[in-house]
Formats: C-alpha cells, sequence, structure tokens
C-alpha cells in the first residue's frame, strides 16, 4: 500500500513541477524512474533511461551519406596481436612492482615494468618500441603460453581495413607486412597485392588491464592496454611503396595512412630521412584521392614536427588522434595549451576545441589541404571540420560513438545496463577566448558549434562498463566516421 502512495504523492509533485516549470519535466521523469527502482525492484519503469534515450536518438540521427566510397586503400601497419593480461605477463616474467617510470625506448624487462606502471597508473593507452629482439622473443613466448592469451589481426591499418569491411559495397585494399597468421586472421574480402604477403609475420604485445587492477602500489582508474613490439618492418614503413604504386591500378577514392610512429624505433637520421621519402611520395599521390591520415602514441618532439610542418599535414585531407596524441601534438609545436603537461581526467572540451581549431586553421604554415579532424576519448568525440569541404558529419559522430560502446562491449547493439556516461552534458566550448557554452541532451546528444569557418560536432560516449577488448578501439572509430562521412564537390 506504501509503496502506492509513495508513487502518487510524487505522480502529483510531477505534475506540479510540469505546470511551473515545463523545461523540468523531463529531469523528473528521470527521478521518478529511478526511485520506483529502488523502492520497488519488481516494477519496470516506462520512462527510458538516459542512456536508452540517447542511444535510440543516435540510431535516429546516424543516417548514410548520399554518396559512398566505392573503394578505399589502406597501408601500411599490420601485425599479430597478442591480447593478454599485463599484470599476468609481468609476473610470469618475474618481475616485481616498482615505482612507475616512463622510458621512450624499452631496453630492458625492468624498463618495461616500469613504464607498464607509469600508463597503468594514469589508466592511460600508449605505445613503445622494444629494442633488444632476443628479450622480446623471449617476453612474447612468455605471452603466448599464458592462459587467456588470444591472436587477433593487429596494426592500425589491418584493423581500420577489417572494420572498413562491414560496408558490404566497398573494395578495400591493404598493404602491409602481411604473414601467413594475419593472412588466416583477415577478411577474405580485403585485396592483399602479392607484394604484401611475407613468411613471416610481426608480432606486437598487447597488455591489457581492467579497471581497478592493482600492481605493486598502483591502481588502474580506467581500463585500458600497453602496446609494444621489436617490429622493424612497419617501424620502416616497408610496404609504404607497394601501397603507392597499387593506386594506379587500385583507382581508390580515399588513401588511409597509418604507422608513421612506428619510425620512432629508427635512429633519428634514418627517422628523417623515411619520413622526407614517405612525404616525396605522398605528393605525388593524385590530387582527386583524399588522404586520411590515423596517428597513434607517440613521444619524439622532432618526428611530430616533422609530421605537422615539413611533410605530411600539408598533403593529407584528414586526421584521427586520441587526448594523448592531441595533447603531444600541440606540445611540440608550441600550440594552444601547450604549457598543459598531462590530462587530468576527463580532457576539458575548451581545451580539446581550442587545439582542434589550431590543427585546421594554424599549425601548417602557408597552404594545407587539411579540412577535417576526429578527435576521440574515452568521454566524449570531436569531428571538426573545414567549412565546404565535408557532409554527414553529424551521423559520422555519432556512429564513430556508437561503435565506441558496442565493440568495447563485443556487442551489436548498445545495451543500457552495459554502458555508462562520464561526458560533460554542458561546457563552454573555447578556453581561450571564453566561447560560447554548449549542451547535449539524450533529444539532442550532438551538439554543433562554429568558429571562424570551423564548425564542431560533439557527441558523448557511452563507456562500457566492463570492457571485453580495448584494443583498436580507435582505428574503429576513425573508420566508422569516414564510412558516414560525405566529401563535398564544387
Amino acid at each position: 500500500m506504501w509503496v502506492k502512495v509513495c508513487v502518487g504523492l510524487m505522480a502529483i509533485a510531477l505534475g506540479l513541477l510540469h505546470h511551473l516549470q515545463p523545461d523540468f519535466l523531463e529531469a523528473a521523469q528521470d527521478y521518478l524512474s529511478s526511485s520506483l527502482q529502488s523502492i520497488s525492484p519488481g516494477v519496470t519503469p516506462s520512462h527510458p533511461s538516459l542512456e536508452e534515450a540517447l542511444s535510440a536518438t543516435w540510431d535516429a540521427l546516424i543516417t548514410a551519406p548520399a554518396t559512398h566510397w566505392g573503394k578505399v586503400a589502406v597501408g601500411v601497419n599490420a601485425c599479430v596481436d597478442v591480447v593478454v593480461s599485463g599484470v599476468s605477463v609481468l609476473k610470469a616474467l618475474g618481475l616485481s612492482p616498482h615505482a612507475g617510470g616512463d622510458h621512450l625506448v624499452l631496453n630492458t624487462q625492468e624498463e618495461l615494468a616500469e613504464t607498464f606502471q607509469h600508463y597503468m597508473q594514469r589508466g592511460a593507452a600508449a605505445e613503445r618500441f622494444y629494442s633488444d629482439a632476443d628479450s622480446f622473443q623471449h617476453i612474447s613466448r612468455t605471452a603466448s603460453k599464458e592462459p587467456g592469451a588470444k591472436h587477433f589481426v593487429g596494426g592500425n591499418a589491418a584493423l581500420i581495413a577489417q572494420r572498413l569491411t562491414t560496408h558490404p559495397n566497398l573494395e578495400v585494399l591493404l598493404c602491409g607486412p602481411i604473414g601467413p597468421k594475419l593472412h588466416e586472421l583477415l577478411d577474405e574480402r580485403i585485396v592483399v597485392p602479392p607484394a604484401s604477403l611475407k613468411e613471416q609475420d610481426e608480432y606486437h604485445l598487447i597488455l591489457e588491464y581492467k579497471a581497478g587492477e592493482k600492481w605493486g602500489s598502483g591502481q588502474a582508474p580506467a581500463a585500458s592496454r600497453f602496446i609494444f613490439s621489436h617490429d622493424l618492418s612497419n617501424g620502416a614503413m616497408t610496404s609504404l611503396e607497394i601501397l603507392l604504386s597499387s593506386l594506379e591500378e587500385f583507382q581508390p577514392e580515399l588513401l588511409v595512412l597509418s604507422g608513421l610512429h612506428m619510425m620512432e624505433g629508427l635512429s633519428q637520421e634514418a627517422r628523417a630521412n623515411r619520413l622526407q621519402e614517405a612525404a616525396t611520395a605522398l605528393s605525388d599521390v593524385p590530387s582527386d584521392i583524399l588522404i586520411h591520415l590515423e596517428l597513434a602514441s607517440m613521444t619524439d618532439g622532432d618526428l611530430m614536427r616533422g609530421i605537422i610542418h615539413q611533410q605530411v599535414f600539408p598533403v593529407i585531407s584528414s586526421v584521427g588522434l586520441n587526448e594523448q596524441e592531441l595533447l603531444f601534438l600541440s606540445q611540440s609545436s608550441s600550440g594552444p595549451h601547450s604549457a598543459l603537461p598531462a590530462w587530468s581526467g576527463i580532457p576539458d572540451v575548451g581545451i580539446v576545441s581550442d587545439i582542434l581549431f589550431w590543427i585546421l586553421k594554424g599549425s601548417v604554415d602557408g597552404d594545407s589541404a587539411l579540412t577535417r579532424v576526429h578527435f576521440h576519448t574515452l568521454a566524449y568525440h570531436i569531428l571538426a571540420t573545414v567549412d565546404g569541404f565535408w557532409g554527414n558529419q553529424v551521423a559520422a559522430v555519432a556512429a564513430g560513438a556508437r561503435i565506441a560502446g558496442t565493440q568495447a562491449c563485443a556487442s551489436e547493439i548498445i545495451e543500457p545496463s552495459k554502458v555508462t556516461l562520464k561526458s560533460p552534458l554542458e561546457f563552454s566550448t573555447s578556453k581561450t577566448d571564453m566561447g560560447p557554452t554548449a549542451r547535449v541532451s539524450a533529444k539532442e546528444p550532438v551538439a554543433v558549434w562554429k568558429k571562424g569557418g570551423v564548425t564542431f560536432h560533439f557527441t558523448p560516449v557511452l563507456i562500457c562498463k566492463e570492457p571485453v577488448r580495448t584494443v583498436g578501439l580507435g582505428d574503429a572509430i576513425s573508420a566508422e566516421g569516414l564510412l558516414f562521412s560525405e566529401v563535398k564537390t564544387e
């Protein structure tokens, strides 16, 4: 009886609130639904949760572009990922936790343990080169023997190609060092040039950890992973020339390039020479083929500055990156907020927006073809585009956010009970010029604002509470965003 009385009183209160303040209705309904669940678990609320309502609105917003890509060429980093529990592997190697410290290149198992702990304590993804081939082989064998170790398609290029093949009418070409195991794992619809087939695979070790997992005194605030390898083929981008030489016959509309970060394993001189060779080759790509660059974790400022100013940014149209890469990009070139040493919690939207605007409008001296940046972090995504070049970006940013939730939970659709919302729903759009405040809600989950000829599209992410696999989310997000993007032609 008392349950019915409580519900009746709450309903009366809801009616009065609606009469006095109509905008408060949605919030009051959310409160009523949660109260019903707490006082009477057997009662199923009719009002959907915020997560469920947001997901349903996304589904309505995610519409196909008027024109689709017909052919996409992808390269050049590809490998086999060995995915395993990081803490378990370190214990199996007989390593003990010490004070975490970041090493730009890993030379010993002890440096591996220290760098793993450094990033695990922050819940941040990172990638490093392991310099000792024999030691890496020993670690690889140990990791492969661990219970639960799994082999997957790896490398940004291969993962993006895999995601692109979900579009039934799209032809995808993949160039990279593709050995027998990787070829077996790839979707059979992916076209692989004979010159890309290798006798041996390149292996990358993916040390995953869960939110709350401990290693010594460190505890992970969020689930993520630490990646390392002794990968010389991808490090030298040996497949780039194969990729570019395949364009004339394949005739793609879009070229997706990744793997530049792997060059950090080269000597400084070799890295500079290889980047110059890559830039020269990319400048010869026909102008009717758009180029998207997918960045990944980097630590070398000279390499990043070369990519931004001299070699790569001037010839690409689109770039995808996460919060670590975005801040390092600005730090390397004294961009906006470059004095910020690291993000504290969820990246501030205003700061992110300032850096994205700078990338599109001020980071490259002279003419630049760059017109689109797809930024993704755990809690939200932003697509920033120069006006007049791209369409269907509301659908593109929503599709990228949706795939982040489904792939992390290994589900076909968003399951509201398995996800949570941590994104700000109201925020300043700039920290440098006191930009206007933007808001999102379940009914309007994509916020749009403009600044100086650039349009920004923001949407929250429904974060998987217990992610099944964290590797490759950024690649899937960027690929999905590209699948729903439309190029505007004059």
